[in-house]
């Protein structure tokens, strides 16, 4: 049986959520920290949503302002969607999001955003294609996709 979490219920484990999501991302280690530090502090609603399995964390999702890309009114984003390979098709993602995407709008945040270029699997949980965007860094552009 998997834990789904946000990261407020265990902040002592951040530490740990970060190197995870670096690890996956090759975001740096300090701006993965220093969203998390915002919603620890209750500075932001813009939430950390994990897995575990144990005390090892299998699946997790963050959402953040912007994800590094051109639409910055296009807020708050839905970033660094990972599960562990062993895990996938399982489910692990799609209750993340359900998860985030609930969380934020019992705070009163919605629409969501998310930038992808992956085709098929974010509709199977209520997400749209809504424009493309430039992301930072890359050449062309990626999918946006929107959850109302």
């Amino acid at each position: 049986m998997y834990a789904y979490i946000t990261l407020r219920e265990r902040p002592e484990i951040k530490n740990y959520v970060a190197e995870w999501f670096h690890g996956k991302w090759n975001v740096p280690v300090e701006e993965y920290l220093e969203c998390m530090d915002a919603y620890l502090d209750g500075r932001t609603e813009y939430g950390w949503y994990l897995c575990l399995d144990g005390d090892t964390i299998i699946g997790g999702l963050g959402v953040v302002a912007n994800d590094f890309h051109d639409r910055k009114d296009l807020t708050p984003n839905v970033c660094a969607v990972y599960t562990e390979e062993e895990y996938r098709r399982k489910g692990v993602a799609g209750r993340l999001l359900n998860m985030a995407v609930e969380d934020l709008r019992a705070k009163g945040v919605s629409p969501v955003y998310l930038v992808t270029d992956r085709i098929g699997f974010y509709e199977r949980y209520g997400w749209e294609l809504y424009c493309q965007v430039q992301s930072d860094g890359e050449p062309g552009l990626s999918r946006m996709y929107i959850h109302r």
